[in-house]
């Protein structure tokens, strides 16, 4: 259960204990070979933080008993049962005070690779310093969720690794380390709190011997740093070519591509490649993905998204000059508020459609309301992806993530960005990328140095998971410039937006 109190969002961290118990035993059910596996590692949640009680490592972590469930041995290991997680919008003034105390925004940006944002680990950890100090005093660690679950593995503090340290508002982007000004402007004694950083491929530790008597893992086997979900995700696609972009549509929507110069923005991210310490990943973040999508699905077509198609199909591009805004959640990019916002535009010279004579008007027919949602999600996409440098076109788009599913979104994508759009073998990019990762590291560590990724995928059979394939070609090049036309438009609708969000 995920509760959420004015903007804070959490869940149960025993609901992730109880996940790895539960797996573990569906896998003895299924006669999985355990004693196969050489090294495990996994994808979490991005920016949730867990809280160790004090005498946690050493009275549960370091003496956990195979004739037990982990849930019933860790029930007294965490001075915060319910973590923030990612969806949390509740740190606002957390956010504000880090920024100042560093010099503002473009500064924190530019040391950590993100402005302060609610749902990193920065700004919760600064929550729970000022409003629970006890609390915060009788924690010995803070984890990301993805080094959490690698700590249960190892039965010990696993290390938080660069990728996913860099989605904390705390890591220094360009050293690795964590950063002396950030961590003075988010609590006191906080580096010892959250222990040393780690290179993603680096090795977490043996797997503990619970999991070798409980379930029959080979001994040997090997614990890799966890990551966060989209760099597992980015590791997943094996996305190597920094002109190819990756869109993932799930419960939220990312758009992220490589860079070997990373120049942060206000309104991206920038971390650390997960499986290439030399670049880096690019990112935008959309809160409001595939449940406001459902929202308009449920309301326009009858919960069916068969209907959602067809109604989609007997509306024209462009939508007639009908642009929605819609925000289900508290919006990351561009960051409005709940709320939903439909606006007809006028026309200009050569009948394209401009900012003159835009009529706001309280909804649509159910048709236009469902091209309005997909047809303004993916230029938003456009147009914030242009922003901060993403080449657009881009070479080729790769689609993942639930939504990737849905043919008529990738042919949509495929005309807003003017771009084929592919999509992986499998779905599942942050699973995949994980183990991805598991045996990467595995090499690494066998190796004695660091093996580059493409070496590691040329060793895959011609038939394997990491093969793209094509769902949609690029639009017509007529159809990508009039969404090139409208794309000012939008952005000009959205900062009247903020200007009116602001001053309420």
């Amino acid at each position: 259960m995920i509760i959420a109190v004015k903007g804070r969002i959490t869940g149960p961290v025993l609901m992730w204990v109880e996940a790895l118990d539960l797996v573990l035993t569906k896998m003895v059910r299924a006669n999985f070979p355990f004693n196969k596996v050489n090294a495990i590692s996994g994808s979490g949640q991005q920016h949730g933080s867990v809280y160790w009680t004090k005498g946690a490592q050493q009275l549960h972590l370091k003496n956990l008993d195979p004739s037990k469930d982990l849930v019933t041995q860790l029930q007294e290991a965490f001075s915060i049962k319910d973590s923030p997680v990612w969806m949390d919008s509740s740190t606002s003034a957390q956010c504000s005070a880090i920024e100042k105390a560093v010099g503002g925004a473009a500064k924190l940006t530019a040391l950590t690779g993100s402005r302060a944002f609610e749902r990193f680990t920065g700004p919760q950890v600064r929550k729970v310093y000022e409003t629970q100090k006890e609390t915060y005093h009788a924690t010995e660690r803070v984890s990301l969720v993805s080094s959490f679950m690698a700590s249960l593995l190892v039965g010990n503090y696993a290390s938080i690794d660069h990728s996913d340290g860099a989605g904390m508002n705390l890591m220094d982007l360009h050293s690795r380390t964590w950063s002396p000004d950030a961590l003075d402007a988010t609590a006191p004694g906080l580096e010892k709190k959250l222990g040393p950083l780690a290179p993603s491929h680096a090795i977490a530790g043996k797997l503990h011997s619970y999991f070798v008597q409980r379930f029959h893992f080979n001994p040997k086997c090997l614990v890799v740093n966890w990551s966060g979900d989209n760099p597992c995700s980015l590791a997943g696609l094996a996305l190597n070519r920094p002109g190819d972009l990756a869109i993932s549509m799930g419960t939220s929507d990312t758009v992220f591509g490589l860079t070997r110069t990373p120049q942060p923005s206000l309104e991206g991210h920038v971390f650390p490649n997960p499986v290439d310490p030399e670049s880096f990943m690019v990112m935008l973040c959309y809160k409001n993905g595939s449940l406001t999508r459902e929202d308009i699905r449920n309301e326009c077509a009858d919960r069916s998204w068969e209907k959602f198609n067809s109604l989609l199909e007997e509306t024209p591009p462009l939508n007639e000059g009908k642009m929605g805004f819609y925000y289900k959640e508290a919006e990351i990019l561009p960051p409005l508020p709940v709320g939903y916002h439909h606006f007809i535009l006028g026309r200009g010279d050569g009948n394209a459609f401009d900012n003159l004579n835009v009529q706001k008007v309280p909804k649509f027919d159910p048709a236009a309301e469902v091209r309005a949602i997909v047809e303004g999600q993916i230029l938003s996409m456009r147009i914030h992806a242009e922003r901060i440098g993403m080449q657009c076109p881009p070479e080729r788009i790769i689609a993942t993530g639930g939504g990737s599913a849905n043919k008529h979104l990738l042919a949509l994508i495929a005309s807003i960005f003017g771009c084929s759009v592919y999509t992986a073998q499998r779905p599942d990019s942050a699973a995949l990328g994980a183990a991805l990762r598991a045996a990467h590291g595995w090499i690494c560590q066998e190796q004695g140095t660091f093996v580059p990724m493409a070496s590691v995928l040329k060793q895959a059979s011609g038939e394997n998971a990491f093969q793209c394939h094509l769902q949609a070609k690029a639009g017509s090049d007529e159809l990508h410039a009039q969404y090139g036309d409208l794309a000012p438009v939008r952005a000009k609708i959205e900062q009247q937006l903020l200007g009116e969000s602001i001053s309420c």
